[in-house]
């Protein structure tokens, strides 16, 4: 349990990243719906990355 919660964040970036990948294959990139969506989920991923993994190591 401890190491998936450890790539929790990790976990979120990438599934963030793979959206803005998908939508640049399809040529989706005017829907502000997703690409906000993508954006918050690097941001939470990016955050919850460094918490977490600063509050497992102390």
């Amino acid at each position: 349990m401890k190491g998936l919660l450890k790539n929790l964040g990790l976990i979120l970036i990438l599934v963030g990243a793979v959206i803005l990948v998908i939508c640049s294959i399809t040529q989706n990139v005017n829907d502000n719906a997703i690409l906000g969506t993508s954006l918050v989920l690097i941001i939470v991923g990016w955050v919850s990355y460094i918490v977490i993994n600063k509050r497992i190591a102390d």
